[in-house]
């Protein structure tokens, strides 16, 4: 039975909210529409012009009377609002945050009014892929009938929860994908007597330096990452890695800690492993005080994925610990985990043309990213890589250089800093270049029949790109349109 809460019960009724910061990823424009249909006065305001929030301003063109402040922020505003809603992307210590008598987010609306049930997925790398396993299989478990209610998707990658919020019941399963900046919002958050945040089961992928343009120290990163668990009980479930990071989190979580990695458990440690270089991926059972039958290690992730890569498929041991800890079976995992198609911009095969193969991998935004995309394929790889430096070192991209057929890089200050590693080690490249198209050109020209061509920047998108999405959205396109124009050989 779907839950609709009507315009009345709202309350946001009447309320002046001021969203800070429309964005151009979905979440302001639906967190306007949102907060429209429950009967606020709406003010939307952004350091950016109406030219670059053009698209945004289409999307929420029909959604109802708003006030628009666009191209500077005023402070007296937010002295006016009775609630400022802000985008992750803002800084907390913002000065006009400062001025506001109450501060929000489209995670914490959500999750002060959500009736679901919730995993919460968070990580450097290899959230957006496990968040999305985990819905794979939780809709292919309600296909077969095996659950009631549905299942939703939404976060970090760009679908706000508002969008179905006033859809949910308790039989209802939501995945959200969390960023540290989202989960930085919650910190302190209370909701009836506990915190806003306690996923049913929290899963943390790989920790590496990332975003300390803005945080500093590694430190002070993670620890808006741990704030995914902080809120949880024993009747909670937070999965992390078998590394130093994930074993600082198993330590200090009041959720039950359930470890995955690449050595097989000790018996009484509650898991999951991948067997050998191409084997399958098991978990040590049971979890909790549910027996399983069959023994206490069963397979849940198959040998074979569509996904390449190794990080992928620990990536999917992540999600089946997650899956099982809910209760689903692990036949049902592993074989929906063995279709899982993976998903747009991380290691996304979209082309093939000459015996050539194209993948996206925009989404890979730190070095280390970058370096495991050379990693999941053998040979023959061209890799168009660089962009805008986030304060990061780039040693584990060059490293991983050393494997790849050729290199060709994007402008950006992250490139620089690789152009002088790469120099350094004796490493050729082309470029870097300032236009996706003589990117792909440079591409093209390296690459032959049996190769694959991979995007995967390993830096941030600014000064040539909306986001890494439009970078992603830009390759795709010119791949396609100049690939399918070059004579055949």
């Amino acid at each position: 039975m779907e839950y609709t809460r009507s315009r009345e019960e709202s309350p946001y009724r009447g309320m002046r909210v001021l969203v800070m910061g429309l964005g151009l990823h979905g979440g302001g424009v639906e967190s306007a529409r949102y907060l429209i249909r429950g009967g606020a006065e709406v003010t939307v305001t952004d350091l950016r012009d109406e030219k670059i929030l053009a698209p945004s301003l289409e999307k929420l063109g029909d959604a109802g009377a708003v006030r628009y402040v666009l191209g500077r922020h005023r402070m007296e505003d937010f002295e006016r609002a009775d609630m400022v809603l802000k985008n992750p992307g803002v800084p907390p210590d913002s000065p006009f945050l400062r001025a506001a008598r109450r501060i929000e987010t489209d995670i914490s609306l959500f999750l002060a009014a959500s009736p679901a049930r919730l995993t919460a997925v968070t990580g450097s790398k290899g959230k957006s892929s496990t968040a999305s396993a985990i819905q794979w299989v939780l809709r292919e478990c309600r296909n077969q009938g095996l659950l009631p209610g549905k299942s939703y998707f939404g976060g970090n990658i760009t679908r706000s929860p508002l969008t179905f919020l006033e859809s949910l019941g308790p039989q209802d399963d939501v995945v959200l994908e969390l960023s540290s900046w989202q989960l930085g919002d919650l910190r302190g958050r209370i909701r009836s007597g506990r915190a806003l945040l306690k996923p049913r089961c929290a899963v943390i992928t790989s920790i590496m330096a990332d975003h300390l343009n803005r945080y500093g120290t590694m430190e002070n990163y993670v620890a808006d990452k741990r704030i995914i668990y902080q809120g949880q009980d024993h009747g909670d479930a937070t999965i992390a890695a078998d590394d130093d990071w994930g074993r600082s989190f198993l330590g200090e979580t009041p959720g039950r800690p359930l470890i995955y990695g690449e050595n097989p458990l000790p018996a009484g440690v509650a898991g999951g492993w991948l067997s050998g270089p191409e084997g399958p991926g098991y978990a040590l059972l049971p979890f909790g005080d549910r027996p399983v039958p069959g023994g206490d290690r069963i397979e849940v992730v198959p040998s074979r994925l569509l996904l390449p890569g190794r990080h992928q498929k620990k990536n999917l041991l992540a999600a089946a610990l997650a899956l099982l800890d809910l209760g689903l079976p692990p036949d049902l995992i592993r074989a929906a985990l063995g279709t899982f198609p993976g998903i747009e911009h991380r290691l996304e095969f979209f082309y093939e043309k000459g015996g050539i193969r194209f993948y996206n991998d925009t989404a890979a935004t730190i070095p280390e990213a970058a370096a495991a995309a050379v990693a999941a394929f053998e040979s023959g790889l061209v890799l168009v890589t660089g962009g805008t430096d986030k304060d990061l070192d780039f040693t584990p991209l060059a490293r991983a250089a050393v494997r790849v057929k050729a290199l060709v890089l994007l402008a950006g200050s992250g490139s620089d800093k690789l152009r002088a590693l790469f120099e350094a080690g004796g490493i050729p490249y082309r470029g870097p270049f300032d236009s996706v198209d003589a990117a792909v050109k440079a591409a093209l020209e390296a690459a032959s029949a049996g190769d694959t061509v991979v995007l995967s920047p390993g830096c941030a998108s600014f000064g040539m790109f909306k986001n890494e999405f439009d970078r992603g959205q830009q390759w795709k396109e010119a791949v396609i349109r100049l690939a399918a124009s070059q004579s055949p050989a």
